[in-house]
């Protein structure tokens, strides 16, 4: 019988496995849709009628054949019935909009300082009269208070249509917003749960104070952009977030109470999934809380009951449903990872957990293999479109997972406990110790030298992890999935590849630390260092050092100062405020020695720019017209104006700088101005450039006639692989070219050094290992 549970399980691989394929066809090509109903209509009624037919053919092939005519067929009209209100949503791109509608996700803050959620529009159009409409939309508002989901609120502000296969039709950048009604009933009791926790867990003493409340309610508002930072760098930032992990630890943790009390199988399962349905209300039923629930749910219980070899068919159906439901989801990371992290639970941490007990007693053995089972299966698909991947992962959560379920039990105890504050006050103090410790990890963790590595996501990337997943795997469950001499080759093999692994990763630490200066050549001038969706560019003369702009993330920004060989900063040039290009300037401090920042806008800033100069360095605010020198280098700002009511701050307050002179090639850093300031500033400018940092990442909002004007031989473009942005935009590299530029950029090429020697510029960049002189184009070699 066991063996037919198997492969009944197993023949609903394909019906999820199809229907993600139909999803995502249907998601990317939207008049593929109606194609897909039909096609898969007359496959269904087809085989049905063959059925009738022929009956001598075997049913349950047969069968299976038409419900997965069926399931596409239904994932492919929901995507057909959703696309005209999309279109619509769609048509208003470009246009100052007014919508009204429901909040449908939790907010969280965006890296350019505005909060952001997703919205169910009810109306949505022109200012003052909007029409019916409904659509999934993204909204971006400055912080306030009352975003809480299940509120109704009215937006204003610039609409933009979404790429095919985004899940929001349309994001809003919002000017105004208006709570029309705050979160009603169920949620509005949650919300305020939530926030009566929040106040409580931070009177709590860090570290842990402002993790509590995301690691019980996946409440990140306290949580340090430090504390986040060194989460998503040592690999606990599932966390933080409220995935399958938080939902399986509260089924599992009702589970064995009600079985501690005597509780019968079925009061078991009835409990654990109503305290399951009680915690997704109040952490926000958004739709990633809903699916890591049904997933985690599903593992859980499978485990649980005894029938683990019924949860890949189980989970095969929940995903079939899901998608079916809502087919944009076959289009987020988040669902993949949620899919393969549950599946992860149910047929790898079983022997993960059997083979890490012979070291380790039983519940300790179990606490740890679910997470490392999840991280394992996860890490293939993160590789597809993560530029970082954390090599100190494993271990960190080995350390910090046995610690997560109880600071969430105990802290969903604390939320629960409000009505009686001393206890509830008892109850978060006892979760507080667990929650220092996760963040006590994270933070060390995040520290090691070679703790993460920066790859090119995509096919290859994924390939690379999966394979030391499996090596990992294997050996930490002391088992293979293969028999007799296989099996003993297996584990060779597995162990084969983490001693080549562990040598390539001590050579990258040599490499990138006492043997740094043999992998940069001595005669650059100006680097562009690979930080991802960000700008840190560094220039260099007589041995002085100018830093313009520091990307978003620490890790990138250090590798590359090192590589380059860097410990003090003479010039910090923090262009504008932006998260992607300042978020890692708190590395520095202590290191710098004047900065030279854009307009000040929030109390943010202030405290950034207040660090630094707690540092050491002096803090002097730019505008047009200053000027100094760099070594032997001359530089001078030639934007913004000063006290400008037009540009007040942000993008196009950005600072602009010239640098020449002292072995630097006449070179122009426009930060990331558009096109209207853009020709603003063409009248300051005078003679050609032989180098220019493009703005804003090459976005298209460009000025050609700038780009005509400056003549650059090299246009460097500062951006992250596959960014969301679409940068840098073909058109922009066109415009770059016209002017007669080589264009050079960092999420293709890595890191980017430019040479002066004897009136001629020669570019190195770090994924080609080559030198292109950029005057003719010859490769000296």
């Amino acid at each position: 019988m066991t063996g037919v549970t198997r492969v009944r399980d197993l023949r609903l691989v394909p019906l999820a496995g199809l229907v993600w394929v139909v999803s995502l066809v249907c998601v990317f090509i939207p008049d593929a849709a109606w194609w897909g109903v039909g096609l898969a209509g007359i496959g269904g009624l087809g085989m049905l009628w063959r059925m009738s037919w022929r009956r001598e053919e075997p049913r349950p092939r047969g069968g299976l054949v038409v419900l997965l005519a069926l399931a596409a067929a239904a994932a492919a009209l929901t995507a057909a019935l959703a696309a005209p209100a999309r279109d619509a949503a769609a048509s208003l791109d470009g246009r100052v909009v007014e919508i009204v509608g429901e909040i449908s996700s939790s907010s969280s803050k965006g890296s350019d300082g505005r909060i952001w959620f997703d919205v169910q529009s009810i109306r949505a159009g022109t200012l003052g009269s909007p029409e019916p409409l409904v659509a999934p939309m993204r909204v971006g508002v400055d912080p306030g208070a009352g975003l809480d989901l299940g509120a109704v609120i009215r937006v204003s502000g610039d609409a933009m249509a979404t790429d095919p296969g985004e899940r929001a039709a349309t994001v809003v950048f919002g000017m105004r917003i208006e709570v029309v009604q705050p979160a009603q009933g169920a949620f509005g009791i949650a919300a305020q749960v939530r926030e009566d926790f929040v106040e409580r867990a931070i009177r709590l003493p860090e570290p842990g104070a402002g993790l509590l409340p995301g690691l019980a309610v996946g409440d990140t508002r306290a949580v340090s952009e430090e504390l986040d930072a060194a989460m998503l760098t040592s690999g606990l930032s599932h966390l933080t977030a409220v995935s399958g992990a938080n939902c399986a630890i509260v089924v599992g943790a009702v589970f064995w109470l009600v079985g501690l009390c005597g509780g019968g199988r079925r009061l078991r399962i009835v409990t654990a999934l109503t305290a399951l349905a009680a915690f997704v209300v109040l952490v926000t039923p958004e739709p990633s809380v809903i699916r890591a629930s049904v997933m985690a749910g599903i593992a859980m219980l499978t485990l649980l009951c005894g029938r683990p070899s019924a949860g890949i068919g189980v989970l095969c159906l929940a995903v079939t449903g899901i998608l079916i439901s809502d087919p944009w989801l076959a289009a987020t990371p988040g669902f993949a990872l949620s899919a393969a992290a549950t599946a992860a639970l149910i047929v790898l941490a079983p022997p993960l957990s059997r083979g890490l007990s012979r070291w380790m007693p039983q519940p300790l053995s179990l606490a740890i293999g679910i997470p490392v089972a999840a991280q394992l299966a996860c890490g293939p698909i993160i590789a597809l479109f993560a530029e970082q991947q954390s090599l100190i992962g494993i271990p960190a959560n080995m350390l910090a997972d046995p610690a997560a379920p109880i600071a969430t039990v105990v802290g969903l105890l604390a939320c629960l406990a409000a009505p009686v504050p001393p206890l509830a006050d008892l109850l978060a103090a006892s979760a507080w110790l667990p929650a220092a410790w996760i963040a006590t990890t994270a933070t060390v963790s995040a520290s090691v030298p070679g703790g993460t590595a920066l790859v090119v996501p995509g096919i290859g990337a994924a390939l690379l992890v999966a394979v030391l997943s499996a090596a990992i795997g294997i050996l930490l469950a002391g088992a293979s999935p293969f028999r007799g001499r296989a099996a003993q080759w297996s584990r060779i093999a597995s162990a084969g590849v983490l001693v080549v692994a562990g040598a390539l990763l001590g050579a990258r630490m040599l490499l990138t630390g006492p043997l740094v200066g043999t992998t940069v050549p001595d005669e650059w001038a100006i680097a562009a260092c690979d930080v991802g969706q960000g700008d840190a560019l560094v220039v260099r003369s007589e041995e002085r050092i100018a830093l313009i702009d520091a990307g978003m993330e620490s890790e990138p920004l250090t590798t590359c100062l090192s590589a380059l060989g860097i410990d003090r900063i003479d010039l910090l040039v923090l262009t504008h405020f932006d998260a992607d290009h300042v978020g890692a300037a708190d590395t520095v401090t202590g290191r710098v020695g004047t900065v030279l920042h854009g307009p000040v806008e929030s109390d943010d800033e202030r405290r950034l720019l207040a660090t630094l100069r707690e540092g050491g360095a002096e803090i002097v605010s730019a505008s047009a017209g200053m000027q100094g020198t760099l070594g032997g280098a001359q530089w001078r700002v030639l934007w913004p104006r000063k006290n400008s009511a037009a540009f007040p701050a942000g993008n196009d307050a950005s600072i602009v700088l010239e640098i020449d002179g002292g072995g630097v090639p006449r070179s122009l850093f426009l930060g990331d101005l558009s096109a209207v300031p853009q020709r603003m500033l063409a009248p300051q400018l005078h003679g050609t450039y032989p180098v220019v940092k493009v703005a804003h990442h090459g976005s298209a909002d460009q000025d050609p006639e700038l780009y005509a004007q400056v003549q650059p031989s090299v246009a460097i473009f500062s951006a992250g692989v596959d960014n969301d942005y679409g940068h840098p935009r073909a058109e922009t590299i066109a415009t770059t070219e016209a002017a007669g530029a080589l264009t050079l950029r960092t999420d293709l090429q890595g890191r980017i050094l430019v040479a002066l020697e004897e009136e001629a510029l020669t570019v190195w960049t770090e994924r080609t290992d080559s030198a292109v002189d950029a005057a003719g184009v010859d490769d000296p070699e």
